[in-house]
């Protein structure tokens, strides 16, 4: 089963703005096609133009995954999207590129519609979102929903998270650490960074809302986004040995992960939702039982119904069902494996499997899986973030998108939001 839009690339010149546009960069890649109107309600640009700049977040004192015994000085690079104004009259601005490289260090370029260093909104009160990627990954692994949710009215941030980047991990020696270093930051770079947009001088200091806060994790950026909204860790040294851990280590690194709440003491209320591409864990049962069914922030699980590295019916789905929240849903796309959470993929990963891997499904298309999710992720946010009733409605009532009955050419309704069959392959649950 695969869905298929048509398009001809074009690049998006001021698609999310109106605006005029400068010169675009001439090596930069056009990863997306013109959006057809069959493309999802809300996966189309919101009123604001959008700005994007890059920034150092710096926690003075993080304990040190290589011994576990000294702090360190831990640095975040951040990609911040958020609203700002049209540009005034003869006023020149470029379009935002994203620089990174593949796990094999490949470069590559991608063109964004994002405004560089444009100027924040100097009022104004917009939620904030973190994305977070996975192992590994880099922090515009995302940038098509950084830019589309700034442009409906948030604050979005990209995170580095150190120690676990494709640029970090410069070959397989590196990954062990890398892991370890995952497993232990990830949940506290996200708790981080809430306190440090709250009290903290930035870009975006006059207009964020922490108040109102959202974490969408990838992977393993969904794994840590379960531990900060209260999923504890109950690893066990036998994961550990399992994975080639000597045998001393393995015994003590339980006594070291087991935490919750980012490494807080409780929920910090700020946290008005958490949304879960295709997390990490469940197959390893690495959450505690008990805290799991005791969460109540409103949680969002996407998964592929075929993904073999979170693992679905004991993976995505058994971290879906154990989870106590009220609101609790799961969007599944049918015969899809891990990859539906990053953009498509750039040239630069063509050569190899094991680069292409990270990015591409067999399935579906990678960039209607990204407009799904931005449309499916827009009425999730806002339902629950910023308390729109009129986006909750866009969250589908019926499990099944199917709407052929299957003779006399009758038909069920769509989903709302979506065209006639075009959500064709997507299952909805709320528990």
């Amino acid at each position: 089963m695969s869905i298929k839009w048509l398009g001809i690339v074009v690049l998006l010149s001021g698609a999310l703005t109106g605006n005029a546009v400068s010169e675009e960069v001439k090596n930069a890649e056009q990863l997306y096609t013109d959006q057809p109107p069959v493309t999802p309600e809300l996966a189309f640009p919101g009123t604001y133009t959008v700005g994007v700049t890059t920034i150092t977040a710096t926690d003075p004192k993080r304990l040190n995954t290589a011994n576990f015994i000294l702090n360190t000085e831990r640095q975040l690079v951040l990609e911040v999207w958020y609203p700002t104004a049209q540009a005034k009259p003869q006023e020149q601005r470029k379009l935002a590129t994203y620089k990174n490289v593949t796990r094999l260090h490949n470069p590559f370029e991608l063109q964004g519609q994002a405004y560089r260093d444009a100027p924040a909104l100097s009022e104004g009160s917009f939620p904030l979102i973190l994305l977070s990627h996975g192992f590994t990954g880099y922090r515009t692994q995302m940038f098509y929903l950084g830019e589309h949710l700034a442009s409906h009215g948030y604050v979005v941030v990209g995170i580095d998270h150190s120690g676990s980047t494709n640029a970090d991990i410069k070959d397989e020696s590196d990954r062990p650490a890398g892991f370890i270093n995952t497993l232990y930051n990830r949940a506290r770079d996200q708790q981080f960074l809430l306190d440090y947009f709250a009290d903290q001088t930035s870009p975006v200091e006059a207009i964020v809302d922490t108040d109102r806060a959202a974490i969408i994790g990838h992977s393993m950026g969904g794994f840590g986004a379960i531990n900060t909204v209260g999923g504890c860790y109950a690893f066990e040294s036998e994961f550990f040995k399992q994975g080639g851990v000597p045998t001393a280590f393995a015994l003590v690194l339980p006594f070291t992960l087991n935490s919750c709440f980012g490494g807080g003491e409780q929920l910090d209320p700020r946290w008005k939702a958490v949304q879960l591409l295709a997390p990490w864990g469940g197959e390893a049962s690495v959450h505690d039982i008990d805290a799991m069914a005791k969460i109540t922030v409103p949680t969002f699980y996407l998964a592929g119904d075929q993904d073999n590295t979170s693992g679905f019916k004991n993976g995505i789905k058994r971290l879906h069902e154990r989870t106590g929240s009220e609101h609790n849903y799961l969007l599944v796309f049918a015969n899809a494996r891990h990859n539906i959470g990053p953009h498509p993929a750039p040239a630069a990963s063509f050569a190899t499997d094991f680069e292409l891997g990270h990015y591409f499904d067999p399935v579906w298309d990678t960039e209607i899986i990204n407009r799904v999710v931005e449309h499916m992720s827009l009425a999730f946010l806002d339902c629950h973030v910023k308390a729109d009733p009129a986006r909750c409605a866009y969250l589908p009532t019926r499990e099944s998108s199917q709407q052929y009955k299957g003779a006399d050419h009758q038909f069920e309704d769509p989903w709302k939001g979506f065209k006639h069959l075009w959500a064709s392959g997507l299952t909805f649950y709320k528990k």
